[in-house]
């Protein structure tokens, strides 16, 4: 697994991306964490994304055990365990908060996870896992692919650096870093993972997300929070938000 760390102290926040993308998302608010985290952080490449080897399959369980073995030796027990997941990263941290890892995390915040699938949506996403990664011929058509398919594009905190991680060169071309058969994670059972939920649970969604509702949210969690008037990728669009969110449960 590939991770990023920074901090001091025996407290520990997590921080797990989304389907598609790598831990570099999270740049914008790591470049705020001294003064906004009292503590140590981790954002790390999900298995099968940016510079993480791949794995066999991709089911939500398999996620967290891995994310699990990766964090288990920075965990200080006299500290809290903080995870924080955008979007799949969010499904991956309530699957944590089960306990059922090896980790059990003091809080889960989960921004941006899409709650509904219908048919048509999870035979798309079956359809890619099949298909081959697509090659392309220079960087840029790979890096301007990788923006698109990550929801990235056109947001100001996505810099070049934000977008190579997501993209890799082989002998026959360029190609998204991404393990295609990531696309296979399925439904995630969201009512089921929050009832086994063994730590408090925070979801959110930047007001513009087309990709759930604030009632399908607070279907879950009655205090599922608005934060504001941004996209999928709110902390990329708004950091200083989500810092702020995440403080108003300190």
């Amino acid at each position: 697994m590939y991770i990023e760390q920074g901090g001091e102290g025996p407290d520990l926040l997590l921080m797990l991306h989304g389907m598609g993308a790598t831990g570099a998302v999270w740049s914008p608010m790591c470049t705020q964490a001294d003064a906004r985290w009292a503590g140590r952080w981790i954002a790390m490449d999900l298995p099968g994304h940016g510079q993480s080897d791949r794995q066999g399959s991709y089911a939500i369980g398999q996620y967290a055990a891995s994310v699990a073995r990766a964090v288990l030796p920075h965990v200080d027990p006299a500290g809290r365990l903080v995870v924080l997941g955008h979007s799949l990263g969010g499904v991956i941290g309530l699957a944590l908060a089960s306990g059922w890892f090896g980790v059990t995390p003091h809080r889960v915040f989960g921004a941006g996870i899409k709650v509904a699938w219908n048919d048509d949506e999870l035979r798309r996403m079956e359809t890619l896992a099949a298909q081959p990664a697509k090659r392309f011929a220079t960087e840029d058509e790979a890096r301007e692919r990788y923006l698109k398919v990550s929801g990235l594009a056109g947001i100001a905190g996505a810099t070049p650096a934000v977008a190579l991680r997501g993209i890799r060169r082989g002998a026959d071309g360029w190609c998204l870093a991404m393990d295609p058969r990531a696309h296979g994670v399925g439904r995630p059972p969201m009512s089921e993972l929050v009832a086994l939920a063994r730590c408090p649970i925070h979801l959110g969604r930047g007001g513009d997300d087309a990709m759930m509702t604030m009632e399908q949210l607070r279907a879950l969690d009655p205090d599922a929070s608005d934060l504001g008037p941004h996209g999928h990728n709110v902390m990329v669009e708004a950091p200083a938000r989500v810092w702020d969110w995440v403080a108003s449960f300190e």
